[in-house]
């Protein structure tokens, strides 16, 4: 009796670990894009959100983790990721980070789509390489997202 107790437990820890609201980590070379399917390589420009569930879905770049917002509801994710460009590989809260379109930094999927974890870092870099300065909540409505209001509250 005390086994199948153990056992329970056991199981109950691990689907509870399983459900887990945390990044995983992006394998830069082999893990493809959901949205695109690309391979994802740059460590400057990937994204990811998890779901409320812990399920994660990677992207190779920030804008297809945005266009790829548009076809589900966003209620259900917990986590919006991008990589910082100035730490590559480094995940940051993409609801808070200051995104930067210009012609001089190229992204993976052409839209020119880069994010700064601070506005200051954004605003240098803008200087640097010219162009339009975003933040979340106008990063969601350029790519019509639709939900954005909720987007802009995690």
């Amino acid at each position: 009796m005390k086994g199948k107790h153990i056992n329970f437990a056991l199981i109950l820890i691990l689907l509870i670990a399983s459900c887990s609201i945390t990044p995983k980590p992006i394998n830069y070379g082999s893990d493809g894009c959901h949205f695109c399917s690309m391979t994802i390589v740059d460590k400057q420009h990937a994204a990811q959100f998890v779901t409320e569930k812990g399920k994660a879905f990677k992207f190779d770049a920030a804008e297809c983790m945005m266009n790829h917002l548009k076809e589900i509801d966003v209620a259900t994710v917990s986590l919006f990721l991008v990589n910082d460009y100035h730490s590559p590989g480094d995940l940051i809260d993409a609801t808070k980070a200051t995104y930067l379109i210009s012609k001089n930094i190229p992204s993976p999927m052409g839209e020119y789509l880069t994010a700064f974890e601070s506005k200051a870092i954004a605003e240098k870099a803008r200087e640097q390489h010219e162009g339009k300065l975003f933040t979340w909540t106008e990063l969601s409505n350029r790519f019509d997202v639709g939900q954005d209001d909720k987007i802009s509250l995690k």
